[in-house]
């Protein structure tokens, strides 16, 4: 791993909504190249874990709950400044605050159903993309 990898997630509820073709083009058009992908769904204890980190937050219930709510799209990302490039491709955890044409104002529902999640530091990135994907499964 290096600076150039960040992991993304589409989330339920834009699987839900058919938009993964539309996210997955954004996502390549912008400069990022697809180094893994697979459609998966997580159970609650693989969601209590991806997002221990907010274990102690009041929506952490309500977010392993829609996580474990339908399929999933994992994907690791490269592109020079992956990291911060991703996450203003993405936009603002809030879809109502986030700048227009970003993946969050086009797709997401609500700050809870925000249709993609994106690594917010190079060390997450890397234990997020060793979460979802072996060496094997990494181009």
């Amino acid at each position: 791993m290096n600076t150039n990898i960040t992991f993304s997630m589409i989330k339920p509820d834009a699987v839900r909504n058919n938009y993964i073709g539309k996210i997955l083009t954004q996502m390549t058009e912008a400069g990022f190249m697809i180094k893994a992908m697979k459609l998966t769904e997580l159970t609650v204890s693989q969601a209590r874990a991806f997002y221990e980190v907010h274990k102690e937050r009041p929506f952490y219930n309500d977010l392993v709950e829609f996580m474990t709510s339908g399929p999933v799209v994992a994907l690791l990302l490269e592109k020079d400044n992956a990291i911060e490039d991703f996450r203003t491709l993405i936009g603002s955890t809030d879809p109502s605050k986030a700048d227009k044409g970003t993946i969050r104002e086009k797709y997401a529902e609500s700050i809870q159903n925000n249709a993609v999640h994106g690594s917010d530091s190079d060390e997450n990135a890397v234990i997020e993309s060793d979460f979802f994907f072996s060496r094997l499964e990494r181009v």
